[in-house]
Protein backbone atom coordinates (compact mmCIF):
# COMPACT_ATOMS: atom_id res chain seq x y z
CA UNK A 1 0.00 0.00 0.00
CA UNK A 2 3.05 2.67 0.65
CA UNK A 3 4.41 1.68 -2.41
CA UNK A 4 0.95 2.59 -4.18
CA UNK A 5 0.91 5.77 -2.23
CA UNK A 6 4.18 6.90 -3.18
CA UNK A 7 3.65 5.65 -7.08
CA UNK A 8 0.41 8.02 -6.99
CA UNK A 9 2.89 11.11 -4.92
CA UNK A 10 5.51 10.34 -7.19
CA UNK A 11 3.37 11.28 -10.33
CA UNK A 12 1.95 14.52 -8.87
CA UNK A 13 5.74 15.49 -7.79
CA UNK A 14 6.73 17.20 -10.47
CA UNK A 15 3.65 19.24 -10.92
CA UNK A 16 2.16 19.68 -7.21
CA UNK A 17 5.52 20.24 -5.34
CA UNK A 18 7.90 21.60 -8.20
CA UNK A 19 4.98 24.14 -8.79
CA UNK A 20 5.42 24.72 -4.77
CA UNK A 21 8.90 24.40 -4.96
CA UNK A 22 9.68 28.12 -4.74
CA UNK A 23 7.19 28.28 -1.32
CA UNK A 24 7.31 25.19 0.37
CA UNK A 25 10.77 24.66 2.59
CA UNK A 26 11.31 21.28 4.49
CA UNK A 27 13.30 21.25 7.78
CA UNK A 28 15.25 17.38 7.88
CA UNK A 29 16.48 15.90 10.65
CA UNK A 30 18.61 12.51 11.88
CA UNK A 31 16.32 10.53 13.89
CA UNK A 32 18.03 9.09 16.53
CA UNK A 33 21.44 9.83 14.71
CA UNK A 34 19.93 7.83 11.97
CA UNK A 35 19.31 4.71 13.21
CA UNK A 36 19.33 2.64 10.43
CA UNK A 37 22.39 4.01 9.22
CA UNK A 38 24.23 4.26 12.23
CA UNK A 39 24.38 3.35 16.34
CA UNK A 40 21.73 5.06 17.29
CA UNK A 41 21.77 7.82 19.95
CA UNK A 42 25.59 7.40 20.02
CA UNK A 43 28.16 10.37 19.44
CA UNK A 44 29.14 7.90 16.15
CA UNK A 45 25.83 8.61 15.61
CA UNK A 46 24.73 12.30 15.88
CA UNK A 47 28.82 12.94 14.09
CA UNK A 48 28.11 10.83 10.94
CA UNK A 49 25.23 13.05 11.04
CA UNK A 50 27.02 16.13 11.19
CA UNK A 51 29.76 15.15 8.96
CA UNK A 52 26.72 14.31 6.20
CA UNK A 53 25.76 18.04 6.45
CA UNK A 54 22.68 17.52 9.12
CA UNK A 55 22.53 20.46 11.32
CA UNK A 56 19.15 18.86 12.67
CA UNK A 57 18.96 16.13 15.05
CA UNK A 58 16.25 13.87 17.05
CA UNK A 59 17.43 12.85 20.68
CA UNK A 60 15.65 10.47 23.49
CA UNK A 61 16.23 11.23 27.20
CA UNK A 62 15.13 9.20 30.34
CA UNK A 63 16.30 9.76 33.82
CA UNK A 64 18.59 7.51 35.94
CA UNK A 65 17.40 6.01 39.25
CA UNK A 66 20.07 8.42 40.82
CA UNK A 67 18.55 11.41 38.86
CA UNK A 68 21.12 11.97 35.34
CA UNK A 69 19.57 12.07 32.65
CA UNK A 70 20.99 9.65 29.45
CA UNK A 71 20.62 9.35 25.68
CA UNK A 72 18.36 6.14 24.79
CA UNK A 73 15.33 5.34 23.58
CA UNK A 74 14.05 2.48 25.52
CA UNK A 75 13.29 2.09 29.28
CA UNK A 76 14.66 -1.19 28.68
CA UNK A 77 18.51 -2.39 28.52
CA UNK A 78 18.68 -5.33 26.06
CA UNK A 79 17.62 -3.75 22.69
CA UNK A 80 20.54 -1.41 22.09
CA UNK A 81 23.18 -2.93 24.61
CA UNK A 82 25.09 -5.72 26.55
CA UNK A 83 23.38 -4.65 29.80
CA UNK A 84 19.94 -6.03 30.89
CA UNK A 85 17.02 -4.14 33.39
CA UNK A 86 15.36 -1.32 33.49
CA UNK A 87 17.12 2.60 32.49
CA UNK A 88 14.89 4.30 35.50
CA UNK A 89 16.19 1.51 37.90
CA UNK A 90 20.04 1.86 37.05
CA UNK A 91 22.48 4.73 38.35
CA UNK A 92 24.85 6.65 36.15
CA UNK A 93 27.60 4.71 36.96
CA UNK A 94 26.28 1.22 36.30
CA UNK A 95 25.12 2.62 32.44
CA UNK A 96 28.29 3.97 32.23
CA UNK A 97 30.19 0.87 32.20
CA UNK A 98 28.05 -0.34 29.38
CA UNK A 99 28.47 -0.16 25.97
CA UNK A 100 25.53 -0.71 22.97
CA UNK A 101 25.55 -3.99 20.73
CA UNK A 102 28.14 -1.97 18.34
CA UNK A 103 30.27 -0.97 21.09
CA UNK A 104 29.91 2.37 21.77
CA UNK A 105 29.38 4.00 25.26
CA UNK A 106 25.96 5.41 26.49
CA UNK A 107 26.14 9.34 26.46
CA UNK A 108 24.69 11.79 28.59
CA UNK A 109 22.81 15.07 28.36
CA UNK A 110 25.87 17.30 29.28
CA UNK A 111 28.05 15.17 26.89
CA UNK A 112 25.68 15.82 24.16
CA UNK A 113 24.72 19.78 24.32
CA UNK A 114 28.67 19.97 24.84
CA UNK A 115 28.49 18.52 20.88
CA UNK A 116 26.19 20.86 20.16
CA UNK A 117 26.86 23.79 21.03
CA UNK A 118 29.44 24.47 18.25
CA UNK A 119 27.10 23.94 15.56
CA UNK A 120 25.51 26.90 13.68
CA UNK A 121 21.43 26.76 12.75
CA UNK A 122 20.80 23.92 14.88
CA UNK A 123 17.43 22.26 15.10
CA UNK A 124 17.15 19.89 17.46
CA UNK A 125 13.88 17.62 19.14
CA UNK A 126 14.84 17.05 22.92
CA UNK A 127 12.43 13.80 23.15
CA UNK A 128 11.19 13.29 26.89
CA UNK A 129 11.04 9.70 26.91
CA UNK A 130 8.48 9.68 30.43
CA UNK A 131 7.19 6.32 30.13
CA UNK A 132 6.08 3.36 31.37
CA UNK A 133 4.10 6.43 33.50
CA UNK A 134 4.83 4.36 36.54
CA UNK A 135 8.71 5.19 36.28
CA UNK A 136 7.60 9.01 36.37
CA UNK A 137 5.27 9.74 39.13
CA UNK A 138 4.26 13.42 39.45
CA UNK A 139 7.12 14.12 41.62
CA UNK A 140 9.84 12.69 39.36
CA UNK A 141 8.20 13.72 36.23
CA UNK A 142 8.73 17.66 37.20
CA UNK A 143 11.99 16.52 38.34
CA UNK A 144 12.93 15.46 35.00
CA UNK A 145 11.04 18.09 33.31
CA UNK A 146 13.44 21.34 35.67
CA UNK A 147 16.13 19.24 35.14
CA UNK A 148 15.93 18.60 31.00
CA UNK A 149 14.75 22.64 30.44
CA UNK A 150 17.23 23.87 32.77
CA UNK A 151 20.60 21.95 31.18
CA UNK A 152 19.15 22.33 27.57
CA UNK A 153 17.79 25.90 27.94
CA UNK A 154 21.40 27.40 29.50
CA UNK A 155 23.22 25.42 26.63
CA UNK A 156 21.43 26.87 24.06
CA UNK A 157 23.26 28.75 21.43
CA UNK A 158 21.80 32.04 20.61
CA UNK A 159 20.94 30.87 16.97
CA UNK A 160 19.45 27.38 17.46
CA UNK A 161 15.77 26.13 18.00
CA UNK A 162 15.27 23.60 20.39
CA UNK A 163 11.98 22.11 21.42
CA UNK A 164 10.86 19.61 23.51
CA UNK A 165 8.82 16.70 22.44
CA UNK A 166 6.64 14.00 23.99
CA UNK A 167 4.11 12.02 23.19
CA UNK A 168 3.00 12.29 26.78
CA UNK A 169 0.83 15.12 27.38
CA UNK A 170 1.81 15.54 31.22
CA UNK A 171 5.90 16.57 30.54
CA UNK A 172 4.67 19.17 28.11
CA UNK A 173 1.52 20.30 30.02
CA UNK A 174 3.86 20.75 33.01
CA UNK A 175 6.53 22.65 31.08
CA UNK A 176 4.14 24.86 29.60
CA UNK A 177 2.79 25.88 32.73
CA UNK A 178 6.16 26.28 34.66
CA UNK A 179 7.99 28.25 31.35
CA UNK A 180 5.16 29.77 29.11
CA UNK A 181 6.52 30.23 25.09
CA UNK A 182 8.71 27.47 25.75
CA UNK A 183 8.61 25.43 22.29
CA UNK A 184 6.73 22.00 22.49
CA UNK A 185 5.90 19.28 19.87
CA UNK A 186 3.38 16.67 20.79
CA UNK A 187 3.90 13.43 19.29
CA UNK A 188 1.09 11.16 18.20
CA UNK A 189 1.05 7.62 16.48
CA UNK A 190 -2.12 9.05 14.74
CA UNK A 191 -2.10 11.37 11.43
CA UNK A 192 -2.84 14.71 10.72
CA UNK A 193 -6.48 15.40 11.16
CA UNK A 194 -9.46 16.72 12.76
CA UNK A 195 -9.08 15.09 15.79
CA UNK A 196 -4.85 16.09 16.47
CA UNK A 197 -5.34 19.50 15.03
CA UNK A 198 -8.15 20.10 17.47
CA UNK A 199 -5.87 18.39 20.48
CA UNK A 200 -2.65 20.68 19.72
CA UNK A 201 -4.63 23.79 19.47
CA UNK A 202 -7.16 22.93 23.02
CA UNK A 203 -3.26 22.08 25.00
CA UNK A 204 -1.91 25.85 23.51
CA UNK A 205 1.08 23.45 21.47
CA UNK A 206 1.69 25.17 18.08
CA UNK A 207 3.48 21.91 16.72
CA UNK A 208 2.38 18.27 15.92
CA UNK A 209 4.59 14.90 14.91
CA UNK A 210 1.96 13.11 13.27
CA UNK A 211 2.09 9.92 11.29
CA UNK A 212 2.27 9.91 7.11
CA UNK A 213 -0.47 6.66 6.93
CA UNK A 214 -3.75 8.64 6.27
CA UNK A 215 -2.35 12.18 6.38
CA UNK A 216 -4.20 13.90 3.45
CA UNK A 217 -2.94 17.05 1.82
CA UNK A 218 -5.99 19.10 2.82
CA UNK A 219 -5.32 18.02 6.61
CA UNK A 220 -2.04 19.81 6.44
CA UNK A 221 -3.24 22.77 5.04
CA UNK A 222 -5.97 22.85 7.43
CA UNK A 223 -3.18 22.36 10.23
CA UNK A 224 -1.30 25.52 8.67
CA UNK A 225 -4.52 27.53 8.47
CA UNK A 226 -5.13 26.99 12.32
CA UNK A 227 -1.30 28.04 12.63
CA UNK A 228 0.27 24.84 13.27
CA UNK A 229 3.79 23.55 12.13
CA UNK A 230 3.33 19.82 10.87
CA UNK A 231 6.46 17.73 11.23
CA UNK A 232 5.45 13.86 9.76
CA UNK A 233 7.13 10.60 9.98
CA UNK A 234 8.52 7.51 9.76
CA UNK A 235 11.98 8.27 7.81
CA UNK A 236 12.11 4.79 6.20
CA UNK A 237 13.33 5.35 3.07
CA UNK A 238 12.87 8.21 0.32
CA UNK A 239 9.55 7.41 -0.58
CA UNK A 240 8.90 8.34 3.09
CA UNK A 241 10.21 12.07 2.16
CA UNK A 242 8.76 12.44 -1.08
CA UNK A 243 5.62 11.62 -0.10
CA UNK A 244 5.66 14.26 3.19
CA UNK A 245 7.21 16.69 0.83
CA UNK A 246 3.51 15.97 -0.86
CA UNK A 247 1.80 16.32 1.69
CA UNK A 248 2.91 19.64 2.27
CA UNK A 249 5.04 19.06 5.91
CA UNK A 250 6.97 21.45 7.52
CA UNK A 251 9.32 18.98 8.88
CA UNK A 252 10.64 15.68 8.37
CA UNK A 253 12.33 13.05 10.52
CA UNK A 254 14.76 10.24 8.29
CA UNK A 255 16.66 7.10 9.90
CA UNK A 256 19.07 7.56 6.96
CA UNK A 257 20.64 10.64 6.71
CA UNK A 258 23.19 9.93 4.71
CA UNK A 259 21.43 7.85 1.40
CA UNK A 260 18.36 10.80 2.11
CA UNK A 261 20.59 13.59 1.40
CA UNK A 262 22.12 12.08 -1.41
CA UNK A 263 18.85 11.17 -2.67
CA UNK A 264 17.25 14.29 -2.83
CA UNK A 265 20.75 15.90 -4.36
CA UNK A 266 20.27 13.84 -7.01
CA UNK A 267 16.56 13.17 -7.81
CA UNK A 268 15.08 16.21 -6.18
CA UNK A 269 17.28 19.14 -6.06
CA UNK A 270 14.54 21.13 -6.66
CA UNK A 271 13.27 20.62 -3.27
CA UNK A 272 14.05 23.30 -0.75
CA UNK A 273 15.62 21.40 2.42
CA UNK A 274 17.55 22.56 5.63
CA UNK A 275 19.31 19.89 6.80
Amino acid sequence: MRKFVFLLAAMWAFVVVDAAAQTQQIRCFSHRGGRMEHDENTMEAFQASLDAGYHGFEVDLRMTADGELVVTHDSTLERTTNGKGIVEKTTAAELRKLRTKKGNKLIFLDELLEFLKPIKGLYVEFEMKTSPVEYYPEERLKEYCDKLYSAVMAARPDDAEYVFTSSDYRGLRYLQQIHPGVDLLMITSKPCNAETIDLALALGIKRIGCTMDGTSRQAVKKAHDKGLIVSLWPGYSPDDFMLGAYLGADFMCTDIPVQLKKFQTEKAPWLKVIY
